[in-house]
């Protein structure tokens, strides 16, 4: 039971830290220390930020425009 409770979490709270590790090329494991360590300094005010970029990556999609060719598909 526990192990799926922490796979779940795995798979999705470590969802954005490792989508930023993809897109800028730094190791997720550094990036998920830094953000550790900037929660403990700052008592836990990232964690906010982490969960408005979750949100962001989960919608990301509602976002972004659509893409136009010519004026006339506006």
């Amino acid at each position: 039971m526990i192990k799926q409770i922490l796979d779940f979490f795995e798979r999705q709270a470590f969802g954005v830290l490792s989508w930023w590790g993809e897109k800028l090329g730094i190791k997720i494991q550094s990036i998920r220390l830094f953000f550790i360590y900037l929660s403990f300094l700052t008592f836990g005010s990232p964690i906010i930020l982490y969960l408005i970029m979750v949100f962001i990556l989960q919608n990301k999609d509602y976002f972004k425009s659509p893409v136009r060719k010519t004026i006339w598909d506006i």
